[in-house]
């Protein structure tokens, strides 16, 4: 069995559950669509406790995601493959997509570069954002848009970003030094509010 099929095969196994178990559409339909607002949340919500290691941990897991999204755009110049709707029969399509590169997946890239770099800082709470992130990739095959290299590979990229930029910013406190210009404008604007504690 070749790649391509190992990745067809692996693509029926789980895109085939909304239809033999249905229950699993509308949670494939949630985590798809829906968790990226959670994240968002989530940041907001580290970034205003106002606690410097959130807000450098936050500002790493932007770099992240951007490095991501590079790496992830230049993987798809090298490789593309469209949707399963579009190439396969039979498939359980739960969200509405235009056709196009479905390689790398960028809501996996997304997902996994920002909780992997919460992770990294926070380990008990990044584990509960992991499996936000692993639920996503998943689903995204479940609703049809994706298939499980499309995920795997987004996956990785976004781990591997995340590392370099957690590990890069502890020798090069490029993110201290942007928190520090964000700081010095919030407190000219609210001097007696939002700055950042070290607890």
């Amino acid at each position: 069995m070749n790649l391509s099929e190992v990745n067809v095969t692996w693509f029926r196994t789980i895109n085939n559950l909304g239809k033999d178990y249905p229950a699993f559409n509308p949670v494939f339909e949630f985590f798809a669509e829906y968790t990226v607002y959670i994240l968002v949340l989530g940041l907001l919500g580290f970034w205003f406790t106002t606690i410097k290691k959130n807000r450098i941990m936050t500002i790493n897991a932007a770099i992240a995601f951007i490095l991501a999204e590079i790496i992830g755009k230049i993987a798809a110049l090298l490789y593309s493959n469209n949707q399963p709707f579009a190439e396969l029969s039979n498939v359980n399509q739960l969200v509405e997509r235009a056709v196009d590169n479905s390689f790398p997946s960028d809501h996996t890239i997304l997902m996994f570069s920002v909780c992997f770099s919460i992770w990294l800082v926070k380990k008990k709470q990044g584990v509960v954002w992991l499996v936000i992130a692993f639920a996503t990739g998943i689903s995204r095959i479940g609703v049809g848009v994706h298939y499980p290299f499309d995920v795997i590979v987004g996956a990785t990229i976004a781990i591997i970003a995340a590392i370099l930029i957690n590990w890069g910013n502890s020798k090069l406190y490029f993110s201290n030094w942007v928190l520090s210009i964000y700081e010095k404008i919030e407190n000219s604007i609210l001097p007696t509010r939002n700055r950042s504690k070290d607890v």
